[in-house]
């Protein structure tokens, strides 16, 4: 994020990394979906690695995204509205919050697509966070594994700080979709499913629950890079496999 330099004040700018003009997956309705640069996490099984890099992509003002988004507001209806995804939306705090207020006064929804990676209760983040979550409609979740070492393994950090934004987010009653990358060998096993359903038993938010089947279509993307894919060999969940998991988990609406 940076501040991009006019004659009356100072305006901020956020990087961005692409654009979808009718997303249909990413929270109710038709959404603008504005995929944010930077990630912190390195997940074994990331589909967009060319999202990490903060810096990269292209700078835009809250208002020329807005300006952009409202040229599709006709089909939006009355669930739609925008998303804000990534890579890690909260890495550009400042930024989102100001497109989110934004796009509240023009009566516009929004939605937050968060790993939840950059929650913390410390300051300057948390004031930061605050202020955020008064211009947010709705946080999509992703939970990548309940246990702890797991999910070192699998995304490079840990999962505490991703839970206790769960907790926060019922203690503050924001409605909540969880969504859980189902992966063969690593995130599938009934032992965890079980457990994190008891986890999400214990949050009063959560308004759907997903299960998203782990998939290779990004495998080029890391070929491109210049990095070797950590999961190569690992085939998709099987449709059993992910019955399963739409079971124990009790996905859908609630």
């Amino acid at each position: 994020m940076k501040k991009k330099s006019t004659n009356k004040r100072e305006v901020l700018t956020g990087w961005i990394h692409s654009l979808e003009s009718f997303g249909s997956v990413d929270g109710p309705g038709v959404r603008y979906v504005i995929f944010f640069s930077g990630c912190a996490m390195r997940c074994r099984f990331c589909h967009n690695p060319d999202t990490w890099r903060q810096r990269a992509g292209t700078p835009y003002t809250a208002d020329e995204l807005l300006q952009k988004a409202v040229r599709y507001r006709p089909y939006w209806g009355n669930n739609g509205g925008i998303t804000a995804s990534g890579g890690e939306p909260l890495l550009q705090i400042d930024f989102l919050t100001e497109l989110f207020q934004k796009a509240k006064a023009q009566g516009i929804h929004t939605v937050l697509d968060t790993s939840g990676s950059s929650y913390t209760k410390e300051e300057p983040f948390f004031g930061k966070f605050q202020k955020l979550m008064q211009y947010t409609d709705l946080v999509l979740l992703d939970i990548k594994h309940i246990d702890e070492i797991c999910h070192r393994e699998l995304t490079g950090q840990s999962n505490q700080n991703i839970l206790e934004l769960a907790r926060d987010l019922s203690d503050r009653n924001k409605p909540i979709w969880i969504r859980h990358v189902l992966v063969p060998e690593h995130s599938d096993e009934d032992i965890w499913l079980l457990q994190l359903r008891e986890f999400l038993d214990t949050l009063k938010s959560v308004e759907r629950v997903e299960v998203l089947p782990y998939h290779t279509l990004g495998v080029y993307k890391w070929k491109e890079l210049g990095m070797e894919y950590p999961l190569e060999g690992i085939e998709p969940p099987s449709k059993e496999r992910i019955e399963n998991a739409n079971r124990i988990l009790k996905t859908g609406k609630k």
